[in-house]
């Protein structure tokens, strides 16, 4: 009843992605490819692994053992084998990251292209969404997150600016016509550009001076999902719609350019930098390692 690894490692795949298309998108195999796998694997163990609806895919009782099982052997397969990269030149494989898509715009342009320059045999895999991801269960190797929102029983070592600022912002014209505030709460008064989160949540914004925080929950005329639909805000705000709050290096160009001028700017809200985040195993795939040792290398960020 010998079943193939490559059956195995689909089924583990679609358990824990819980589906088929967002297991073929981690495994880089297409989804019918995927599907047939676990068919074939069911047939040979003559029992069902996994319930399909078409909403959901969850591993069935004896599914949910075997994956208990699986998952730590297959991860001690996969370690033996990149044992091999530690015999190259240089290290091979894919590494993929699940980033934020501000991660992916203001800290990774400065760290991707050195390092694919450093190591041509190492594909690098970018999933950039803004909302929360099992990192693991979407069949990356590592992430980028912010501290108050890294997983538990993950390393992490600091990547990017290690202070950021959301920044306030909106066109001269714009604040010429409706005037330019001097607290927070004025903005109540004024059209503000907002985002939505993909888990539908849309956070006040946040400001602190001398101590004292203010929050605010303003409106106006537009709201964009974050991350994927932010461009369109900015671009609506240097066009004179309204005020808008995002990371300082997302709006500095248009800060220098004078496109957009700095509202409130004595209490832009700091806080700390991203991380990078991954297991804590005691053996890391030559590609990840890789890619820690080369993060770490790097000049220091501001």
């Amino acid at each position: 009843m010998a079943a193939d690894l490559g059956d195995l490692t689909a089924f583990v795949a679609v358990a824990r992605a819980g589906g088929f298309r967002e297991a073929a998108r981690a495994s880089g195999r297409s989804a019918s490819s995927v599907s047939e796998s676990v068919s074939r694997l069911e047939a040979r163990l003559g029992v069902r692994l996994l319930n399909r609806t078409t909403r959901s895919v969850a591993p069935t009782e004896a599914g949910a053992r075997l994956l208990d099982r699986l998952g730590p052997a297959l991860g001690e397969v996969e370690a033996a084998l990149d044992v091999v990269n530690g015999f190259r030149d240089r290290p091979a494989g894919t590494l993929r990251l699940n980033v934020p898509v501000s991660a992916a715009r203001l800290v990774l342009p400065r760290i991707v292209p050195p390092f694919l320059a450093a190591y041509p045999d190492i594909r690098l895999e970018v999933m950039a969404e803004d909302g929360f991801v099992d990192m693991l269960a979407a069949g990356c190797d590592a992430g980028i997150r912010y501290d108050e929102r890294l997983e538990q029983d993950m390393i992490a070592i600091p990547i990017g600016p290690r202070e950021q600022r959301f920044a306030t912002a909106a066109a001269p014209a714009y604040l010429d016509q409706r005037g330019r505030p001097d607290h927070p709460r004025q903005l109540l008064d004024h059209a503000c550009l907002r985002g939505r989160f993909a888990s539908g949540a849309m956070t006040a914004w946040e400001f602190e001076r001398d101590g004292e925080v203010v929050k605010v929950d303003p409106t106006g005329p537009l709201i964009v999902r974050v991350g994927g639909a932010t461009d369109l805000a900015v671009d609506a705000a240097v066009a004179g719609s309204g005020v808008i709050q995002l990371f300082e290096d997302w709006l500095r160009p248009y800060l220098d350019s004078g496109a957009l001028e700095p509202v409130l700017e004595p209490w832009w809200q700091r806080f700390s930098g991203p991380f990078l985040y991954y297991p804590g195993r005691r053996y890391l795939p030559a590609p990840l390692r890789a890619f820690v040792d080369f993060t770490r290398s790097l000049r220091q960020w501001p």
